[in-house]
């Protein structure tokens, strides 16, 4: 029995793991590197295991950097069937398409840049054919029902709290007569957020794969999350600046929108607000139909007038004209994709207010290395968009407590209900977090802990032996 770290390593995105149990091979994730050109290529390279000889892959949530290589996949020979939670099937598919779309979209435009410098077109990562072909293999299963996927395998969803269906990931694993119970965390995520139900408390596993996203830092160390959004959208009220939101489009703005109704309504705040994301308007309607999945709170609110998603200050663009007519505004919020500022309709948005000392862009989740909101939180005084450069101008906020992950100290509580696992193995965070994380499950938790590096092969046996590169 082993687990192959095959994206995710000492990085916070490109989750993927082949698990290797008897004669099953399967993935758990398969999901696109993001960040600057470095982290781009990785997804250009051969994965590290043959497409074609996996039995089924199982998803953890929706997300791109969990779920954007599926196309690529199928392209190169996958055809089993790829098992997630009812919700996460259906953010999946509007969100592989649109990765498609953008796919398409990237590569003829370097083509044309590639044409005139004298050098080959450029291939895209897959096409929207090849996502069309993977939508059909998505199985649904119910958080808590077990599947036995393969003879060796049986597996469980738990709720993991981070977006609208997202899971922890249970495999009770068989060979010979050895029985493994691995539990693949996903990415965790933060209690008491709005609409979606905490993340579940469990309490066995042998082996543990934990992300670390945040394991160096806190997230309310400073005002409340709302308030200071209140406060950044009264300042922008009295001088007529814009107030621009890169925000994920699953999850992240549907937070922001049930945020900014609250202080809409409490403050008496009627700036008004655009959801400029043909993806997100698409999310919020699935949001809409898996209602069974949200906490206590959302429900209270279900029965309003406009539900949670609807209400009069807040608008939904309908294509790109509306798009661009909302840089010739003043004195509004527009919250747009990608939530790392590197793809999507925000980039224009960004080019248009950046440079405008009375605007405001305010960061709601993590910036990866190398994109443009982590060098917006590094102070930078000029940027790049779309071959221009722009002064930074505007105010630059950063508001950690909206993050769907938990952060350290939700980390380590989370972790803390587990029984003593053989071994930890730490993923999904950059160096420093996912070390920072280690030090303190081994010290306060007693805990065996690896971080994880790319491509290195954990052995299932009861007592850890790690086979390849060895983790520092």
């Amino acid at each position: 029995m082993f687990i192959q770290v095959c994206g995710a390593a000492r990085t916070v995105t490109g989750s993927c793991y082949l698990v290797e149990v008897g004669d099953t091979r399967f993935l758990v994730d398969c999901g696109m590197h993001q960040g600057g050109d470095r982290e781009e290529a990785l997804n250009y390279e051969r994965f590290a295991f043959d497409p074609d000889e996996l039995d089924f892959v199982v998803l953890t949530h929706a997300h791109i950097d969990h779920s954007g290589r599926l196309p690529r996949l199928v392209k190169q020979g996958f055809s089993g069937p790829i098992y997630a939670t009812p919700a996460t099937c259906d953010l999946v598919e509007i969100m592989l398409l649109d990765s498609a779309y953008i796919q398409e979209m990237e590569a003829e435009w370097q083509t044309r840049k590639a044409r005139r410098a004298g050098r080959k077109s450029v291939d895209p990562l897959y096409t929207q054919d090849d996502a069309r072909k993977t939508i059909p293999l998505l199985e649904p299963i119910d958080y808590h029902v077990s599947l036995k996927s393969a003879p060796e395998v049986t597996m469980r969803f738990y709720d993991a709290g981070h977006i609208l269906g997202s899971a922890f990931l249970e495999l009770e694993l068989e060979e010979r007569d050895e029985r493994v119970r691995v539990l693949f965390s996903g990415d965790i995520g933060q209690p008491d957020r709005p609409i979606i139900r905490d993340p579940e408390i469990l309490e066995q596993a042998d082996y543990l794969i934990m992300e670390s996203t945040y394991g160096n830092r806190l997230h309310h160390n400073g005002p409340d999350p709302g308030e200071q959004l209140a406060v950044i959208l009264e300042e922008a009220g009295r001088t007529g600046g814009n107030v621009i939101i890169p925000a994920f489009a699953v999850g992240r703005t549907q937070e922001i929108i049930y945020f900014l109704r609250r202080i809409s309504e409490e403050r008496g705040i009627d700036m008004p607000i655009y959801v400029d994301s043909p993806l997100a308007s698409r999310a919020t309607e699935i949001y809409r139909r898996h209602r069974d999945v949200f906490d206590d709170e959302a429900w209270s609110l279900v029965g309003e007038p406009g539900g949670i998603f609807d209400y009069r200050q807040l608008h939904y663009t309908a294509g790109a004209d509306e798009s661009r007519a909302l840089n010739e505004k003043e004195g509004i919020v527009i919250v747009s994709a990608s939530g790392m500022a590197d793809a999507g309709r925000i980039r224009h948005h960004l080019k248009h207010n950046l440079w405008r000392p009375e605007s405001h862009v305010v960061i709601v989740g993590f910036q990866a290395q190398g994109t443009l909101g982590r060098r917006l939180l590094d102070g930078v005084d000029t940027v790049r968009i779309f071959g221009e450069e722009i002064a930074v101008k505007a105010r630059i906020h950063d508001i950690t407590g909206l993050s769907a992950h938990a952060d350290q100290e939700q980390l380590l509580t989370w972790a803390s209900h587990f029984k003593t696992p053989r071994l930890v193995i730490l993923t999904h965070g950059e160096p420093e977090a996912a070390m920072t994380l280690r030090g303190l499950l081994e010290e306060r938790l007693q805990f065996e802990v690896a971080v994880a590096n790319m491509n290195e092969v954990f052995d299932l046996a009861r007592t850890p032996r790690r086979r390849g590169t060895e983790g520092g």
